[in-house]
């Protein structure tokens, strides 16, 4: 059965609960997650606070719009250097 999708932030918030002197299967239990989940999260996010994390996101919206106009120009020179190949 799927869980509840989390936001970064609420991913982050999760992973500082544990810096406190609860343990990892209590904080997994209360947020009802897999210890296995904990960890993946750890490992992606785990030096990260919200504020980083937040500005990640912005930054990797920003790569995939850049990504996306690139390809529209590469597209665009494509069907403009074939059209001058046919005229040729």
């Amino acid at each position: 059965m799927k869980g509840k999708r989390r936001t970064t932030e609420e991913k982050i918030r999760i992973l500082r609960q544990a810096d406190g002197e609860r343990t990892i299967l209590e904080i997994c239990a209360e947020n009802n997650i897999s210890e296995q989940t904990f960890h993946r999260w750890k490992k992606e996010f785990g030096l990260l606070d919200v504020k980083q994390a937040k500005r990640l996101k912005e930054l990797e919206a920003e790569n995939t719009r850049l990504k996306r106009i690139v390809a529209d120009q590469v597209l665009g020179m494509e069907i403009i250097q074939e059209a001058l190949e046919k005229k040729l």
